[in-house]
């Protein structure tokens, strides 16, 4: 262990110190158990050298792992000003390879961060809006060379989940559509203070070279939403949001009109998207867009 972090406090005498009690609204459940901390570190792979984003450190578990792997720089993004000061001896400890901004991190540009590098993102993300904040990054991809990311579980799920599968979906298709996941590491609420309803589970993600097909992305999302927003129904109905006779397109996209959303693997809603496209007819329904 290195000196820096031996001479730091113990976790939880900082939370005490800065009254931290994990914000409901935040959606903050504090991670303190070091060696569960290390091991989801490990699971990120090599990080000598590498620039390091965290999301939402809050009083610094992660971010100790983090900075003792030894990484190159570490940059934390904060929005509760609480943890803001707590992190300071962790900035005077580790000078210069910790920064920290202050900032929701959904209105962070990736770009900015570290414009000629690109990003290992390690995040125990706020189950508010782990989410929403992929999505974000999906956008973003050529500024991130992988991502390790804690979600509840139900959200874990839906991210590696196959065709023909009850958690399979929209999520599932675009992050598969971009990226490769693998379920890393399982683990219980009771691992969290305070403890969460739910259980997690930490996942891996690389951005591909290519995305697994040509599609384009606005495109496939309207059909994604339209296909899924009714996947209890067959596609032949449940695109009539996108389009006022799905048939002919179905057709000639090689697609059953009598399936359903959750029978189609990326590949072939990748492919019905470039029919779509080809065939530049849609009658797009406004709510979809």
């Amino acid at each position: 262990m290195s000196h820096e972090l031996t001479s730091l406090r113990p976790l939880r005498d900082v939370i005490r110190d800065h009254n931290l009690r994990a914000e409901k609204r935040l959606g903050q459940h504090f991670l303190l158990d070091t060696n569960l901390l290390s091991r989801i570190v490990s699971l990120a792979g090599d990080l000598t050298g590498r620039t390091v984003l965290e999301i939402g450190p809050g009083p610094g578990g992660l971010t100790r792992a983090l900075l003792a792997s030894g990484a190159g720089h570490v940059v934390a993004i904060e929005r509760d000003p609480r943890c803001i000061e707590a992190l300071q001896e962790l900035v005077m400890a580790f000078e210069g390879r910790l920064t920290l901004i202050e900032a929701d991190a959904m209105e962070v540009d990736l770009a900015m961060i570290r414009p000629e590098q690109r990003l290992t993102i390690v995040a125990n993300l706020p189950y508010n809006v782990g989410t929403a904040l992929l999505l974000r990054w999906l956008d973003q991809l050529v500024h991130i060379e992988c991502m390790t990311l804690m979600f509840q579980r139900e959200v874990a799920d839906r991210l590696i989940a196959q065709p023909r599968s009850k958690d399979y979906g929209r999520l599932s298709v675009l992050v598969q559509w971009l990226c490769t996941t693998e379920r890393l590491l399982h683990l219980p609420a009771k691992a969290f203070v305070p403890p969460p309803k739910v259980a997690s589970s930490i996942i891996g993600l690389t951005p591909r070279d290519e995305p697994l097909e040509s599609a384009d992305k606005r495109l496939l999302e309207r059909i994604l939403a339209a296909a899924f927003g009714q996947r209890r129904k067959m596609l032949r109905t449940s695109l009539k949001s996108l389009i006022r006779d799905p048939r002919p397109l179905l057709a000639a996209a090689g697609i059953d009109e009598t399936a359903r959303a959750e029978e189609l693997d990326v590949e072939s809603f990748c492919h019905l998207a470039r029919q779509a496209e080809a065939d530049g007819n849609l009658e797009i329904d406004p709510s979809t867009v």
